[in-house]
């Protein structure tokens, strides 16, 4: 069955009705597969208003009862976890299991969302006035804005708009152009939720379709409280910018080009596993992705042999098909990044007609300059290597990414360094695992040109609500904080 069709199938058995003049086209073949309706500048307006308007009403809503909502959405997600996940592979390229875990991922947040919506908690603080208890509260903040990139086409979506559900916050999504359609068929099954939840305000989820004078447009309105972009370094650069200057809140998660360092005392089979995951899932097409290998000395011309031998075994062609494990780039830009990394040395892989599939390449250099300081979204491994660990820590930390990092090596010390102060410079830093496969649990984000942000588990919730400091005087004195003295003649008046 081509794509299109069975696009078709999925949108109609989930409920979707696309039409418009933005095309969706499947990497598979390149083939459109269907349509949605951009929105105009003023579409975005009205979608912002919305979303003012059922801010003002769901922040009313105790939180236990906001998770009842992520509960309904999770269970819908679960029923539909099969089409949805086709969807994802037909319209993003990804393998059959990694469109089913994209959608896991979704139904895993929706599951951490609805405990944490009973777990919002502040502090109580020592006040060193008598009589006076100090406390911190978190209120919901207002609309969020959501703008993903077509690699995690819906699970970006999910880490955000469930904590920013439960924390009180309406969103509005603004998917990738690439991948309209698994944004329409997550809007419809939320949409059941949200009929079966029966009195959540109009305007609490919405998605709006263009290029980027839509984006443009919601970061720049002040009714949007929280900018979430998913993207390049480039888009943060604008992104960041622009919602400070009208003192708005951006969470930027923004490009990667990690590393992972084996040592000589590394189990190299578990570490040649990793490293073929992490390089090459997803065509290289993860913020996560391998993109630098610091192999010691010692081993690195036994591990790269095996690592030449293992990438000329993977199977390449239609992620639909059982045993493919790289299916094909997004699209032709995709490619002519490749070529330009590669100096046209990309070997393409002709599987489906239509669709741009190439074989993973390694490439080792000397030195770490150049195109091996840019993050290529594309399968590309450089291999570099190194005497002793201080040089191979530099060499980690020498990029303006910040994002995943992981070292391999049965050495405690060398791992105790590896994750302390003055090891990885990284959001993420791993031991005898890849840089690549998060889980929910812990906060997600880098360092550095990545952008500060944290999404997803630990306490990344914050970052959708407002701090609120709290003093209460219950005596009947008032002293001032400091010992501040403040007198008036005829008496004296602390205030």
């Amino acid at each position: 069955m081509s794509p299109a069709e069975e696009a078709r199938q999925i949108l109609t058995t989930l409920g979707v009705s696309t039409s418009g003049p933005l095309e969706s086209r499947s990497p598979i073949d390149g083939q459109a597969i269907g349509s949605v309706g951009p929105a105009a500048i003023e579409d975005v307006a009205v979608a912002c208003a919305k979303g003012h308007e059922a801010f003002l009403q769901w922040r009313k809503v105790p939180a236990p009862r906001r998770g009842e909502l992520v509960r309904l959405i999770g269970e819908e997600l679960r029923a539909a976890k099969e089409p949805l996940a086709r969807l994802v592979t037909l319209e993003a390229g990804k393998i059959t299991s990694e469109g089913l875990g994209e959608v896991q991922e979704m139904i895993d947040i929706c599951d951490f969302a609805v405990g944490l919506s009973r777990q919002l908690y502040g502090l109580t603080i020592a006040s060193e006035r008598p009589n006076h208890r100090m406390i911190e509260q978190w209120h919901p903040l207002g609309v969020v804005c959501v703008i993903t990139a077509f690699n995690f086409p819906v699970a970006v979506w999910a880490w955000n708009a469930c904590l920013a559900l439960v924390c009180g916050d309406p969103v509005i999504w603004k998917p990738s152009e690439k991948t309209p359609l698994t944004a329409e068929a997550v809007m419809a099954i939320a949409r059941k939720a949200l009929s079966k939840f029966g009195d959540a305000p109009d305007g609490l989820l919405q998605v709006v379709h263009g290029h980027r004078d839509v984006g443009e447009a919601l970061v720049d309105d002040s009714r949007v409280a929280l900018v979430s972009a998913t993207g390049s370094t480039a888009m943060g650069r604008e992104v960041g910018p622009r919602v400070a200057r009208r003192f708005g809140r951006s969470l930027l998660e923004l490009g990667g080009n990690n590393a992972m360092i084996v040592a000589p005392s590394a189990d190299l089979k578990l570490a040649e596993r990793a490293i073929l995951f992490s390089a090459a899932g997803t065509a290289g097409q993860r913020c996560t992705s391998l993109r630098r290998l610091i192999v010691h000395e010692s081993v690195a011309d036994e591990l790269v042999a095996r690592l030449r031998g293992l990438f000329d075994q993977i199977r390449i062609g239609d992620p639909r098909d059982a045993g493919t494990l790289v299916g094909p780039l997004i699209d032709e830009a995709a490619l002519e990044g490749m070529q330009r990394a590669l100096q046209g040395k990309a070997e393409l892989v002709e599987a489906v007609h239509g669709g741009v599939y190439v074989r993973p390449a390694i490439v080792e250099v000397d030195a770490q300059e150049g195109v091996v300081l840019q993050e290529t979204f594309a399968p590309i491994l450089y291999v570099l290597r190194y005497r002793e660990l201080g040089e191979a820590l530099a060499l980690n930390n020498s990029v303006v990414q910040g994002l995943s990092s992981s070292i391999f090596t049965n050495d405690l010390r060398e791992a105790e360094l590896f994750l302390s102060s003055t090891g990885s410079d990284c959001g993420i830093a791993n031991v005898n695992i890849g840089p690549s496969g998060a889980e929910i649990g812990g906060a997600f984000g880098g360092e550095k040109e990545t952008g500060g942000g944290r999404e997803s588990g630990s306490d990344s919730w914050r970052a959708y609500m407002r701090r609120s400091t709290n003093t209460i005087n219950y005596g009947s004195d008032l002293p001032l904080a400091q010992g501040v003295k403040f007198e008036v003649s005829g008496g004296h008046s602390d205030i």
